[in-house]
């Protein structure tokens, strides 16, 4: 079995149905639902003005928010997952706005939103493509706006993928432009299952060099669910 770096992935394939590991066809982010933090966050009454949803996927989160109210919209670099997105808010009588678009850049959206959703985007991103983001963000949102950020926060033991962020580098990264007002450890909804967890770490025996294995066994949610370890952090978009 074969898991690719994240920076090997090629993710509108994964949308169209190519296992992004040999014998895994699921897309792992993808619950099927919002992401409980994303519901807490809106039912907390986080959420106001008009929402960026950056990397929205498959727009489950994003079509959360637009069924409670809010003005969504949702861009992916996946032509597949915007197609996707736009269908299901049509099944589903939901209005949003979907575009194919780089996070890092975010053209055309200049002085836009009052607050931006990252729901397992950033740590995707390689470590100059970190910082283009955070300078994209603050064009595209309005002074006082909120971002809401998960990442991962740790290394799956040996299964590569995704790179695990510490504080520090969220704290450098949007150390500038913004205000970070909460930054706590999380966990985060996947469709992962343990047995599943195991299957791959017994496939990838040697962790990836200076990088030591998770300890202890997974932890679940009441369905069986991985739980991933990630940031949480909320910030103010200031000026510079």
């Amino acid at each position: 079995m074969n898991m690719p770096n994240v920076d090997d992935v090629d993710f509108d394939d994964v949308y169209r149905g190519r296992e992004l590991v040999d014998g895994l066809s699921l897309v792992p982010w993808d619950i099927g639902g919002p992401q409980p933090l994303v519901v807490e966050i809106e039912t907390a009454g986080e959420v106001h003005g008009a929402v960026l949803d950056a990397g929205c996927g498959l727009a489950e989160n994003a079509l959360f928010l637009a069924s409670k109210g809010h003005d969504v919209t949702g861009i992916d670099g996946a032509p597949t997952a915007i197609e996707r997105a736009r269908a299901k808010a049509a099944e589903r009588g939901l209005r949003a706005e979907f575009a194919v678009a780089e996070a890092t850049r975010l053209d055309g959206f200049d002085d836009r939103f009052d607050t931006v959703l990252d729901s397992a985007l950033y740590h995707c991103l390689n470590e100059e493509q970190r910082h283009e983001y955070a300078a994209a963000l603050h064009r595209a949102t309005k002074p006082g706006a909120t971002l809401h950020l998960f990442c991962l926060a740790e290394r799956m033991g040996p299964i590569p993928g995704p790179w695990a962020i510490s504080a520090d580098n969220l704290h450098e990264t949007f150390g500038k432009g913004w205000r970070i007002t909460r930054l706590e450890r999380r966990h985060y909804t996947t469709a992962m299952t343990p047995e599943l967890l195991t299957r791959l770490r017994e496939s990838l025996p040697e962790a990836p060099a200076g990088e030591a294995a998770a300890g202890g066994p997974p932890t679940v949610d009441e369905q069986g669910r991985f739980l991933m370890p990630v940031w949480q952090l909320k910030a103010t978009r200031i000026r510079p």
